[in-house]
């Protein structure tokens, strides 16, 4: 005999459909949404831990009880499309078929019963300007760029029905917006381990990579679903991002940190742009562009260089020599230009700046939560997240120039 009223064998094809999709008899308790009068219910868990389908199940249940229409929010509309709405524990798979909604456009579900679901990316934060929903399931929101923009927007949209409630599955990162819902009254907080969820995983998966990271940070933030607010091992703590009290009175540059290629895979083009301010410095802008073509960050680049009515384009030049600097003069060849070279690694060239955060010198104008994310994310193997420090090299060369370099007598625009 098993759990079932009667042997598994023994139950006709209908019984056992009914049994699969019964999802309380299988779901984890911290997989049901909790009890109480709450407005978001942030479900932080580790990687396998059971997220994503705790949300679909969640839509699912939704979508049953006629609530609706229901934002379904994924960083970008391919991760929605393919992990939320397709992937394997994805709102279709949750569903039997009498129930099962049909996808159009890649951009909406509609249910048997007439409940809609909108599919969204946070990206594009204007997207949530006009829509209106009952409910918002928001997946992966500590790694959503521009997320207090998107969802502040998502917001303003959440307007219908009784109850308007909304759903955040993520991987915990202290973000300002993740930070924002956990000092919410309103949130209901819920933290799941990957290990809890072990009945529905590899063994090889818990033996291999659950042992070798177990104990670690990148193991407690990834596995075990803690906040883990600052890496002990970075540069960058968030208690030294100080507010702009003023704006530059000094010389101001652009720093760009070029991909060159402009595919689908290319990093990101750092951008940002910063000036002197007494002894110290403020960074004014991140302008980074995500795969951008080289012509299209050269132009983004020369842009804020007249926005901000600065000196000089810095621009580092490793790999993509004269072609860097014949971008940004293909623009408008009367600006200047500076081109660098690193001769050492990412992290020995970002020592000197971060000592002048440690000393109080470099203040933030608002808006910069991606550059601080990434800052706080910089280790010593001189990525961020695993992935390129765009942003992180862009802001170096920019403080490096104003600060570090900045003893030595400059012409205005050399």
């Amino acid at each position: 005999m098993t759990g079932f009223a009667k042997p598994v064998n023994a139950l006709s094809a209908e019984e056992l459909e009914a049994e699969f999709f019964d999802w309380p008899r299988w779901a984890l308790p911290k997989q049901l949404a909790p009890p109480g009068d709450w407005t978001t219910w942030l479900l932080m868990g580790g990687r396998g831990s059971g997220k994503t389908r705790a949300g679909a199940e969640w839509v699912r249940s939704l979508a049953r009880d006629g609530i609706g229409p229901i934002a379904l929010v994924g960083e970008t509309m391919k991760e929605a499309v393919e992990i939320m709405v397709r992937g394997d524990s994805g709102i279709l798979s949750v569903h039997p078929d009498e129930e099962r909604p049909v996808l159009r456009g890649n951009n909406r579900l509609i249910w048997p019963n007439g409940v809609e679901g909108a599919v969204m990316t946070a990206s594009d934060p204007e997207r949530f300007r006009g829509p209106q929903f009952a409910a918002a399931w928001c997946d992966e929101a500590a790694k959503w760029p521009n997320a207090e923009a998107a969802f502040d927007q998502l917001q303003f949209g959440l307007r219908l029905g009784e109850h308007p409630r909304q759903l955040v599955t993520t991987t915990p990162r202290p973000t300002k917006l993740i930070k924002r819902l956990l000092a919410d009254p309103q949130t209901a907080v819920v933290r799941m381990a990957t290990v809890e969820n072990k009945a529905q995983l590899a063994p090889n998966f818990l033996e291999a990579v659950v042992a070798r990271y177990r104990g670690t940070v990148l193991g407690r933030q990834e596995l075990d679903g803690e906040l883990i607010e600052d890496r002990p091992d970075a540069l960058w703590q968030r208690g030294l991002f100080r507010p702009a009290e003023a704006g530059a009175d000094g010389r101001i540059v652009v720093a760009v940190d070029p991909p060159v290629t402009g595919h689908a895979r290319s990093d990101a083009c750092g951008i940002v742009i910063a000036g002197r301010c007494g002894e110290g410095a403020v960074v004014l802008e991140d302008a980074t562009l995500k795969r951008a073509a080289p012509l299209t960050w050269a132009r983004r680049a020369v842009a804020a260089f007249h926005a901000h009515r600065a000196d000089a384009i810095v621009v580092e030049v490793n790999q993509g020599g004269d072609l860097v600097t014949q971008m940004i003069a293909q623009v408008d060849a009367n600006v200047p230009v500076r081109p660098v070279r690193a001769t050492r690694g990412k992290w020995l060239r970002a020592e000197p700046v971060a000592a002048y955060y440690g000393r109080g010198l470099v203040t933030h104008a608002p808006g910069l939560t991606a550059l601080e994310d990434e800052l706080c994310a910089f280790g010593p193997d001189g990525k961020a997240d695993g992935h390129s420090p765009d942003r992180v090299d862009a802001l170096v060369w920019a403080l490096t120039d104003l600060l570090v370099d900045g003893t030595r007598p400059r012409v205005r625009g050399l």
